[in-house]
């Protein structure tokens, strides 16, 4: 049998990742300083961070920091979003929340809108959210960051400041995938690291050229750290994950959005 070639280089360039919850954080409010809550959550954990440990946080606490908690009986629906709340059954002033959020309305079903977010993702009601936030004011919707890239960076650079180290942030939220069943985690925002692993034109183990191999680093972290955070009510919104190659770079999660010219099932 033929031995895989750069079998020796490829396995002493393995790392191994650390995934560590973050504990005590309380629930989050508007105008909460979350990089101090972070730092203090660090230190209980007793994890000295070091440069190219990636930061995931749920995107709601990063939400709710940045007062994107909308009470409903604030919001007037347009005769579209009327229409649409009564083939969806759903709440006029939800749908008028989701239109406001979307650019584009793809799917529509009794329950469900499938929407293209501003931001360029495809899922359901445009990650806006009711569950845990307070309702106790009237019943309340959380709306996604309004630039999740730039919330990231400004999370990495307050914690430099704090911590004197380079914490990558990625900022994540659960996400559908068309033809499979169940959500799993994915970056919406991102900063401090490489976001995708663009492997086209290197070889395999067997020195084949790859054509089409392209690693989205970034939600695949996401997706791990998800398991941790739950969601319900384990109250566990941030995992440091540590032993990722280290390579900063300019790119976001904008990066990971495919072109609309290369979709397929438009």
């Amino acid at each position: 049998m033929p031995r895989p070639r750069n079998q020796d280089k490829r396995m002493s360039t393995r790392a191994d990742l650390s995934l560590h919850v973050l504990p005590g954080i309380p629930m989050i409010e508007q105008g909460d300083d979350l990089a101090a809550l972070l730092d203090a959550a660090l230190r209980r954990l007793a994890l000295e961070p070091v440069d190219g440990d990636v930061l995931v946080l749920a995107q709601k606490i990063v939400s709710k920091a940045e007062g994107r908690l909308v009470r409903l009986a604030d919001v007037t629906p347009s005769a579209r979003a009327i229409e649409l709340a009564a083939e969806t059954d759903k709440d006029p002033r939800l749908v008028q929340l989701i239109l406001d959020e979307s650019s584009e309305l793809l799917r529509k079903r009794p329950g469900m809108l499938l929407v293209r977010h501003r931001l360029g993702n495809v899922g359901a009601h445009a990650g806006i959210d009711q569950s845990n936030v307070d309702h106790a004011d009237g019943e309340a919707a959380l709306l996604l960051p309004v630039d999740p890239d730039a919330s990231a960076r400004r999370l990495h650079e307050a914690l430099f400041a704090l911590t004197g180290r380079r914490l990558a942030v990625i900022i994540a939220d659960s996400m559908n995938r068309a033809w499979r069943l169940g959500t799993v985690g994915g970056a919406i925002g991102c900063h401090g690291l490489q976001v995708l692993d663009d492997l086209r034109g290197t070889g395999d183990a067997y020195g084949r050229e790859l054509k089409v191999t392209v690693i989205n680093r970034a939600d695949s972290l996401a997706a791990a750290a998800t398991l941790l955070m739950g969601e319900s009510v384990q109250r566990t919104p941030a995992v440091l994950i540590r032993g990722l190659p280290w390579q900063p770079t300019a790119q976001t999660a904008r990066d990971i959005i495919r072109p609309l010219a290369e979709d397929m099932f438009r």
